[in-house]
C-alpha cells in the first residue's frame, strides 16, 4: 500500500468515526458526514462494481437514518398525546431553529413548540409534559437507531476497503 492510498484510508476513516461520534452527540449531521466520506473514497479510490453496489446501500441507509429522527420523535410525541398539528409545527420549528440558530436551535425549538402548543391547546401542563416526554423518548430511540445505521455504514465501507 503506497502512501497516498494509506492517506485516503486514514482520512476516510477519520471522517467515518467523526460522523459516528456526531450520531451520539448530535451537533453535526453524522450520517451525511459518513455518506460524504464514502462518496469521496469512491471518487478518489474508484468505485468498481462492488463500490457502486455498496454506495447505493450506504445512500439508502443514510437517507433512512436521516428520516428516523423526525419519524421517531413524531411517533413519540403522538404517543405522549400531542396532536398531529403540534407535531407538524414542532417539525417546522425544529427546521427553522436549526437553520436560524445552528447547531442547537432545532433541539430547543422543537421541544419548546411541543410543550407550548400542547399547553395552550389543552390548558394542562401535565399533558403537555407527557407530549414532551414522548418527543424526548422518540429522540432517544432515534439516536440508538441512527448509531446502529452508522455502524452499518462504517462496516459496509470497511468491507469495500477490504474487498476493493
Amino acid at each position: 500500500m503506497d502512501l497516498s492510498t494509506a492517506a485516503i484510508l486514514w482520512v476516510t476513516l477519520f471522517f467515518m468515526l467523526l460522523g459516528l461520534l456526531t450520531l451520539v452527540i448530535p451537533v453535526l449531521p453524522g450520517l451525511v458526514i459518513m455518506w460524504l466520506a464514502a462518496l469521496a473514497y469512491g471518487i478518489v479510490h474508484g468505485f468498481g462494481s462492488l463500490g457502486i453496489i455498496l454506495m447505493v446501500i450506504i445512500t439508502i441507509l443514510a437517507v433512512a437514518g436521516s428520516l428516523v429522527d423526525n419519524l421517531f420523535m413524531g411517533v413519540g410525541a403522538r404517543s405522549g398525546g400531542a396532536s398531529w398539528s403540534t407535531i407538524l409545527v414542532a417539525l417546522l420549528a425544529g427546521l427553522v431553529g436549526t437553520v436560524a440558530f445552528p447547531p442547537f436551535g432545532g433541539f430547543i425549538a422543537a421541544p419548546l413548540a411541543v410543550l407550548l402548543i400542547e399547553y395552550f391547546r389543552l390548558r394542562d401542563l401535565g399533558k403537555a409534559w407527557a407530549a414532551l416526554r414522548g418527543l424526548a423518548t422518540g429522540f432517544g430511540a432515534a439516536i440508538v437507531v441512527r448509531f446502529l445505521i452508522g455502524l452499518m455504514i462504517l462496516s459496509l465501507w470497511a468491507f469495500w476497503v477490504w474487498r476493493g
